[in-house]
């Protein structure tokens, strides 16, 4: 079983980079709800030489903790996690609503997102590391990196602090809209979620500029 890595942040570092920061957003293929960005700086542990050359850097994480993609962890793993990486990374989430994603589409508000999520970060990032995003530009260097969520250890810890931070949106949301069960399936397109989009119609937090939604409404 392969676990993400800081290789590329290890190199990074090597090449003078301090701040280099993880992102990915969830949210992107669900009917409802609304998109998640997290950006997670993570914290290294940095031995200088007297002529300023990286000797040693080390994750300031303990080696029990498995990290992976946050699609192939279990939620009550992903929720065990997100309370001791919360508190050994430095990070900040961006949200843009389903109101947002119907008038700007997916695509814009998947960039949208991410922007805001950097604009909340409390330091300021010299690196990025992307999970796959296209059309993604900024002034900063970075890499946009298919399945980065799987290979790189700071995309892949945004991408559970990011994936936890919607579910437990999207359970509150299941607390005022009880008929659509957004505690079970977190607003995807399940057989469940479309068997009561067939029954109620939408809810106001469903993304109505969706083809699916709109043909299960109609």
């Amino acid at each position: 079983m392969r676990y993400p890595t800081y290789n590329l942040e290890r190199k990074l570092l090597k090449q003078g980079y301090c701040q280099i920061v993880g992102i990915d957003e969830v949210g992107r293929g669900a009917l409802a709800g609304p998109i998640i960005a997290v950006a997670a700086a993570v914290q290294y542990k940095i031995q200088v030489t007297s002529n300023k050359k990286i000797t040693n850097h080390k994750f300031q994480f303990p080696k029990r903790v498995k990290i992976r993609d946050s699609k192939l962890l279990s939620e009550k793993v992903r929720e065990a996690m997100f309370e001791e990486l919360s508190k050994k990374v430095i990070w900040s989430a961006g949200i843009v609503t389903h109101r947002e994603i119907d008038k700007f589409g997916i695509t814009r508000a998947n960039l949208l997102v991410i922007k805001r999520a950097l604009k909340n970060l409390e330091i300021k990032p010299d690196y990025l590391l992307l999970d796959r995003v296209y059309g993604f530009k900024h002034r900063l260097p970075f890499q946009s990196i298919i399945k980065g969520d799987a290979k790189v250890l700071s995309i892949s810890i945004a991408s559970i602090l990011a994936k936890v931070t919607r579910d437990r949106i999207m359970r509150e949301y299941h607390q005022k809209y009880p008929d659509y069960h957004f505690n079970k399936h977190k607003g995807y397109g399940t057989a469940l979620h479309q068997r009561c989009l067939e029954k109620h119609g939408a809810c106001r937090i469903h993304r109505v500029s969706y083809g699916l939604v709109d043909q299960l409404i109609s």
